[in-house]
This record gives structure tokens, C-alpha cells and sequence, in this order.
């Protein structure tokens, strides 16, 4: 994009993101205690090392979860997380962002757990307007219970794109203009929770939680979010952000997937997604849905 079309589209989503009361923020020093709440689990979720760590756990009586102080609308977002290691099956680490009410939008990374040797499955979703339905699923090209990985999501008003350790797996583009609604209004929090899901989760519910191996833990580190925080005064104001300084710093404002990028993205579709929404002419029987179609002719 030409220096001078992104000023002009970086300036128009500042004055938009102004008039509701947010403002450009970077989380540059992580620190679990300034960022973040433990909302449930009675002690199973901890920040430990003066903030630079959270864990979340769960037995047989609870999960655990946490979700952030602010609300973002519009940003990149990065989080390390070490999943469960060894017999995991039963449980789902969720990583998301959510708006509230009856018409919410929603970002969605979830963990399901599998058998020791077996790998994750990493679910992706988007909910726009109260309406969700767009799974992708994923293995991963890495174990990752080994070590920290970092999980992104990039939302700007032109689309959402995952990352795992900065390599895109799925892009989900705005087409507002062929009747698919898309989240550009409402704030959302960032989630997280561990939580039990032996119902569905493994193999569809075959396979069901070892209650022995308990308790299950995750980790996360290294939060970083360049972002529109939402005020609730809407004292704070994106304008005030419209330097040339400023635009390079939100450069995700505008960005999308160069050449490099786009060639990373059908790698991992092509070699680790084992399910596409839009392939599955069973469940869609009547049609499938109009992005679908878009997406293919783009």
C-alpha cells in the first residue's frame, strides 16, 4: 500500500476508533498483574514470577480462566503458551477474544487435548454478529507441550489473520460486501481458560479425561498487544496518534499477507489443516457459505 492510501485509511480508522474512546496502545513489558484478572478456578489459576508468568490448571472438581483488563477493538495480539504435556485427552485450553451479548463477535484459538504421542489439534473459529460456524483445524508442525510457542491474532478492518510462531495458518477476510458480517464494531477482551471437555473434544467424546494424570496445567508468558484500547471514559482519543512516527508503529492497522506470506499460509493449509468448513458439503448441504466461494476465486 502506497505511503499516502495508508495515512488516508490509518487516518479514517483513527477517527473511527476516536469517536468511540479508544486509543493506540502498545504492551511492551508483559506483566501478567497490570494486564490481566484471574476470573475463576478458586486458586487454580496463578501469576507467578512478579508477573511474568500465568498458569492455569484443572482437576476434577474445576478449570481455571483469566481475561483481560482492557478491551481492544482492533489489534495484534501475542501470547507464548505451553500446553498440557503427556495425556492431555479431555481437555481444551481456549485462547480467545469475545465481545458480550446475544449478537457477539469472537476470535478463537482452542487446544484440544489428545493421548500421549498424539497430536493437539489447534481449532480456529470466527464469530461475526452472534454467528460462528467457520471452523479450521490444524496440527502443528511442532510439539507444543515442549516449549513456549507464540500464538497471534491479527485484526485490523480489513481481515483477521492466526499465526503460530509467526508463520499464518488462516485468513479470515472482511466481505461485508458480499453480505458476511464481519467484527469491526464491537470491543472485545482477550480469554483464556483450561477447562474440562470429554464430551466432544477427543476424538468426539470417545475418548475421556484420566482424572489421574491431574492436575492438567498450562502456561502463558510474554503477552504483547499492539492495540485500540477502548476507554470507558472516552477520554483517550486514535487521533492523537496521527503522526508519522505513530502510522509506522501501527503499520498492523493496514497490513495483510505479502508474497512470502501468502506461499507460508498454503504450506500449512496444504500439510496440517485436517478440517475446512468450506469443503464440507456434507454439513452444508444447501450450499456453503458465500465466503467460501470468495475465498477461492481470491
Amino acid at each position: 500500500m502506497a505511503s499516502s492510501s495508508y495515512s488516508s485509511f490509518a487516518f479514517s480508522v483513527m477517527l473511527v476508533l476516536a469517536l468511540l474512546g479508544a486509543s493506540l496502545m502498545a504492551t511492551s513489558a508483559s506483566n501478567f498483574y497490570q494486564d490481566f484478572d484471574i476470573t475463576w478456578g478458586d486458586g487454580r489459576g496463578k501469576i507467578l514470577n512478579n508477573g511474568e508468568l500465568l498458569t492455569l490448571s484443572l482437576d476434577k472438581p474445576s478449570g481455571s480462566g483469566f481475561q483481560s483488563k482492557n478491551e481492544y477493538l482492533f489489534g495484534k495480539i501475542d501470547m507464548q503458551l505451553k500446553l498440557v504435556p503427556g495425556n492431555s485427552a479431555g481437555t481444551v485450553t481456549a485462547y480467545y477474544l469475545s465481545s458480550k451479548g446475544t449478537t457477539w463477535d469472537e476470535i478463537d484459538f482452542e487446544f484440544l487435548g489428545n493421548l500421549s504421542g498424539d497430536p493437539y489439534t489447534l481449532h480456529t473459529n470466527v464469530f461475526s454478529q452472534g454467528k460462528g460456524n467457520r471452523e479450521q483445524q490444524f496440527h502443528l508442525w511442532f510439539d507444543p507441550t515442549a516449549d513456549f510457542h507464540t500464538y497471534s491474532i491479527l485484526w485490523n478492518p480489513k481481515r483477521i489473520i492466526f499465526y503460530a510462531d509467526g508463520t499464518p495458518i488462516r485468513e479470515f477476510k472482511n466481505m461485508e460486501s458480499i453480505g458476511v458480517p464481519f467484527p469491526k464494531s464491537q470491543p472485545m477482551r482477550i480469554y483464556s481458560s483450561l477447562w474440562n471437555a470429554d464430551d466432544w473434544a477427543t476424538r468426539g467424546g470417545l475418548i475421556k479425561t484420566d482424572w489421574s494424570k491431574a492436575p492438567f496445567t498450562a502456561s502463558y508468558r510474554n503477552f504483547n498487544a499492539k492495540a485500540c484500547v477502548v476507554s470507558s471514559s472516552g477520554s483517550s482519543s486514535c487521533s492523537s496518534n496521527s503522526s508519522s512516527s505513530a502510522s509506522n508503529n501501527n503499520a498492523w492497522l493496514s497490513q495483510d499477507l505479502d508474497s512470502a506470506s501468502q506461499e507460508r499460509l498454503i504450506w500449512v493449509q496444504k500439510n496440517y489443516m485436517i478440517y475446512n468448513y468450506c469443503t464440507d458439503t456434507k454439513r452444508f448441504s444447501q450450499g456453503l457459505p458465500p465466503e467460501c466461494a470468495a475465498a477461492n476465486q481470491s
